[in-house]
């Protein structure tokens, strides 16, 4: 049944999101066996033992997570849903008394710092991929699958003279609207001269060792391209740089000028409040100590 139901998500979701939903289920699953339960007649006692389970050694967020995903599963798939199950509940809120809701935040990207990596970027072709990828990362405050499917005819001239790109698609545009984005004439400009190396497509392509460039660079690439220059930059930060940080890093630089929430949620694609909070509150304290 679950099988079914994830070949009727395709096209429904995004493929990060129906892989996700795989991942979770499998690990219940997995789980279930090793219990000798049935994983579709489960009970609420059931779930809240798999909550205890995860907690052991799993953060709080992901923990969430997969009895997110469950509840979303099974409730697509007409099965009964335990999330609200009083034993489900409370397993929760005793786990969030014991290990607490915060989340990791990623180490922030700001204007300083992507300075310092672009100075330690090479004028080869490697270095200029690197240097296209900092400055549309900081710029655009995408995340790295949607940084990764920009496209050179993705570039815009608006009417007024200003500088864009448009993305077709984003975590929390499914349904493809789109969203134009400014970015500068500086970066406008450098994506035109790696246009002239690499050719239409994909912006951003991975080099292999023999220096010929891949269609597409991975999401995963680019936090290895970051600990790279991170330490090429000989910078000591908290901790490793990761495509998050693009994100976190323009965010902050936006907040400390000034910048309302509402328009930094409108910027980074935040649909709610309390996840830009999440990424800004502490690291705004820390820079204003």
């Amino acid at each position: 049944m679950l099988e079914e139901l994830f070949e009727k998500f395709d096209g429904a979701f995004a493929e990060n999101t129906i892989r996700a939903y795989k991942s979770d289920f499998n690990h219940f699953n997995q789980w279930c066996l090793q219990n000798n339960l049935d994983t579709l007649k489960t009970t609420g006692d059931d779930w809240k033992d798999y909550i205890e389970y995860c907690a052991e050694n799993l953060s709080t967020a992901t923990v969430r997570r997969r009895i997110d995903s469950l509840s979303s599963m099974f409730k697509l798939a007409s099965l009964e849903c335990h999330a609200d199950h009083p034993e489900v509940v409370l397993a929760l809120k005793r786990m969030h008394r014991k290990k607490g809701r915060a989340q990791k935040q990623a180490e922030p990207l700001t204007k300083h710092v992507r300075d310092k990596l672009l100075a330690v970027c090479t004028d080869d072709t490697r270095g200029m991929r690197n240097k296209v990828l900092l400055m549309l990362g900081y710029e655009t405050m995408r995340r790295r699958s949607e940084l990764c499917n920009f496209r050179f005819e993705n570039l815009q001239i608006m009417p007024n003279g200003k500088k864009a790109i448009f993305m077709t698609k984003s975590k929390t545009d499914q349904y493809g609207q789109g969203k134009l984005l400014p970015i500068s004439d500086e970066l406008f400009e450098l994506i035109g001269d790696w246009e002239k190396i690499v050719g239409s497509g994909y912006i951003l392509r991975g080099i292999n060792q023999n220096l010929q460039f891949t269609k597409q660079l991975s999401p995963a690439t680019i936090n290895r391209i970051l600990k790279q220059l991170q330490q090429e930059a000989d910078l000591i930060l908290n901790k490793e740089l990761s495509g998050h940080s693009f994100r976190v890093g323009r965010a902050l630089d936006l907040l400390l000028e000034g910048e309302p929430f509402e328009k930094i949620m409108l910027r980074g694609g935040w649909r709610s409040e309390s996840t830009t909070i999440r990424y800004l509150r502490a690291w705004q304290e820390i820079s204003q100590a």
